[in-house]
């Protein structure tokens, strides 16, 4: 108890960035009049769309732990404890993609994702288990040291009115923080852009009114005279030409004419409205508008740089974010000198196939691709090393990298000349 009366029993100060944690400040309503939460914002089309694609995109990476190599390389550690854990099964419950999906699904609504890093009497790590970031206060110790405050509610377990706090150490978390003020707390995307989601959620709000109670008619009859009985008239025109028998012929009498009406201005910059909140919301996560379903200025010839900028801008910062806290809170620090946590975007950096063929032919003929290392980037089978699948060979005779100046050696150069003879 000793350490826990140095660390907890003293005055406390916590980091300054509290947006993710209990004290929460800067969710509520906006200035739409919406009620913005990140639970309230995922109810949006776009907000969801948005967190579904980097969510899943970053979750169907390959994760491996490589160990670095005498020669200056690298490869896999597949017999590191935390091989399994990281690309398997970090925890019975869950699959490796559940829990980086659910895991980068609260960093991108609370700014911060959370998990327990469960140990064994040795000190090694045998689970990962997400921790929800509204319940979590992030704390300062007198001594500056950084402790976790989790809210643990029983009512998960069918206990009512019960709950306690968990006193984490920073070993006994996995934090992933975003972008936040003191590089300690992210700050909630949710929260810095709720005006912009409350206007989108708005507008869903008052078309949904709209078509529920609408009372805009969809045409006018216009008589040359004045009706005697307009009420009578209108019976009968709407039990002839509504419900299911909409698409019947109409036949006017007494010289009447119908008139449909168009969209009216107001719903025009309505519609327009929710298309641009789309893109708005999209600018947030930095999603391209075309990967949450607006295809308006996506062509065949430019969709496929969208993705790549998607990949090389938007994705690989969340994975370098991701790649930098595995390695300092996950290995100790004999480990970081020799392993280090690398997600693989490899695939999805690939262009087309005739694109891909055309570099693999350029790095094979000029010696710094073997056909090991295509097959391998393909995701092929390698090829046995005494069938030549490691060879490196050069443009020309295609000969093998050791032996391209062999042509210049006298006594290779008059056995060539032999031969022809």
């Amino acid at each position: 108890m000793g350490l826990f009366n140095k660390l907890f029993h003293t005055n406390k100060a916590s980091p300054k960035n509290t947006l993710s944690s209990t004290m929460s400040f800067f969710f509520g309503s906006s200035m739409a009049g919406q009620n913005v939460t990140e639970r309230t914002a995922m109810q949006n089309t776009a907000v969801y769309a948005c967190v579904r694609v980097l969510a899943e995109g970053l979750a169907e990476l390959p994760l491996h732990i490589y160990q670095y190599t005498s020669d200056g390389g690298k490869q896999r550690a597949i017999n590191h404890p935390l091989y399994f854990l990281l690309h398997d099964a970090p925890n019975p419950e869950m699959t490796s993609f559940i829990f980086r999906e659910t895991m980068m699904n609260h960093l991108l609504l609370w700014g911060n994702a959370y998990a327990q890093i469960i140990r064994n009497g040795q000190g090694k790590i045998t689970g990962l288990y997400p921790l929800m970031p509204d319940r979590m206060d992030v704390n300062r110790a007198a001594n500056g040291e950084i402790y976790y405050t989790y809210n643990r509610n029983y009512d998960d377990y069918q206990a009512k009115n019960k709950s306690k706090q968990v006193i984490l150490l920073s070993d006994e978390v996995l934090h992933i923080a975003g972008l936040g003020f003191d590089g300690l707390i992210g700050y909630s995307p949710i929260a810095m852009a709720k005006n912009a989601i409350g206007l989108s959620m708005a507008a869903e709000q008052y078309g949904s009114t709209f078509f529920k109670n609408d009372a805009t008619p969809g045409g006018v009859l216009e008589h040359p005279n004045v009706v005697k009985d307009p009420e009578r008239l209108r019976k009968s025109w709407q039990a002839q030409f509504s419900g299911s028998n909409n698409h019947s012929i109409a036949v006017l009498e007494e010289g009447m004419t119908f008139h449909q009406l168009s969209i009216p201005p107001d719903q025009a910059q309505f519609l327009d409205t929710r298309k641009f909140q789309l893109d708005e919301i999209a600018r947030i996560f930095r999603v391209p508008p075309h990967m949450v379903g607006d295809l308006d200025r996506s062509t065949f010839s430019n969709i496929e740089q969208q993705s790549l900028e998607f990949v090389k801008y938007t994705l690989n910062p969340w994975c370098v974010r991701w790649e930098q806290a595995m390695n300092q809170q996950l290995l100790s620090s004999d480990d970081q000198q020799k392993y280090f946590i690398k997600f693989n975007v490899d695939g999805l950096l690939r262009g087309d196939y005739e694109s891909r063929m055309n570099g693999y032919a350029i790095g094979r003929q000029n010696g710094w691709l073997s056909a090991n290392d295509i097959r391998e980037l393909e995701d092929l089978n390698r090829i046995p090393a005494n069938e030549g699948g490691d060879q490196y060979l050069v443009n020309g005779n295609m000969l093998p990298l050791s032996q391209a100046g062999n042509f210049y050696n006298p006594k290779t150069k008059q056995e060539s000349e032999d031969k022809q003879n």
